[in-house]
């Protein structure tokens, strides 16, 4: 997937959070190779993160899930409530959806696995802090052939439902809030994964949350 990158003058502070010294030294040396991009602040955990944050006011953020006092989710939900104009991304080992979902909504811009080249870090960096939200292809961003809009073919039942999956509710908190039985509820997302070309319910999550931070917000009232 190509990416965009902001030009090459632009400075973009960067924090790194991580709970392994040597993984943030690496990432850091990546980052402060690169043109236009600098380190601002390192830490280690949730606390630590958030006290260094407050301070620097990094635009871009990389944050790992798994913490000692904490998650990177934790992060995330600070971040939003605190510096929202510092934009997160996710660099993690789990290549899990329902990981993926739950820092999507939380306010995560990309999520990029540890696997990733030291090339894809940065321009992932420049991408995000250039206002991009970045999904994974293979889990969110899957179109119907001939739509602009994976949505275009759903029902208004299906659009509700679409929309309460992204807000978090279950399918039994679904079903109460419409008033039908939970079969139905299971029956409109066999429904709307086959029309958007999905194949769980996870990536539902993730979609939605991804296009709300993009200011998406759906059909629901």
């Amino acid at each position: 997937m190509p990416i965009e990158s902001t030009p090459a003058h632009a400075d973009i502070d960067v924090m790194i959070v991580d709970d392994h010294e040597v993984v943030r030294r690496g990432i850091a040396e990546v980052v402060d190779r690169s043109d236009g991009l600098r380190v601002v602040a390192e830490a280690g955990s949730v606390a630590e993160t958030m006290r260094r944050a407050r301070l620097v006011k990094p635009q871009i953020v990389l944050v790992d899930l798994q913490l000692p006092d904490g998650t990177g989710i934790d992060i995330l939900n600070a971040l939003r409530t605190e510096l929202p104009e510092s934009r997160a991304i996710v660099l993690t080992s789990f290549d899990d959806d329902d990981a993926l979902a739950a820092a999507l909504h939380a306010g995560a811009r990309a999520y990029v696995l540890k696997t990733v080249r030291g090339a894809e870090i940065t321009e992932v960096i420049r991408a995000v802090a250039a206002g991009r939200t970045l999904l994974d292809e293979r889990t969110v961003t899957r179109r119907r052939a001939g739509h602009e809009d994976p949505t275009a073919d759903l029902t208004p039942s299906e659009h509700r439902v679409l929309d309460l999956i992204g807000d978090g509710l279950s399918n039994r908190e679904i079903a109460e809030r419409l008033g039908v039985a939970e079969k139905t509820v299971k029956n409109h997302i066999t429904a709307l994964l086959s029309k958007m070309g999905l194949q769980r319910r996870t990536q539902v999550a993730a979609w939605v949350a991804g296009q709300r931070a993009s200011g998406w917000r759906g059909d629901a009232k």
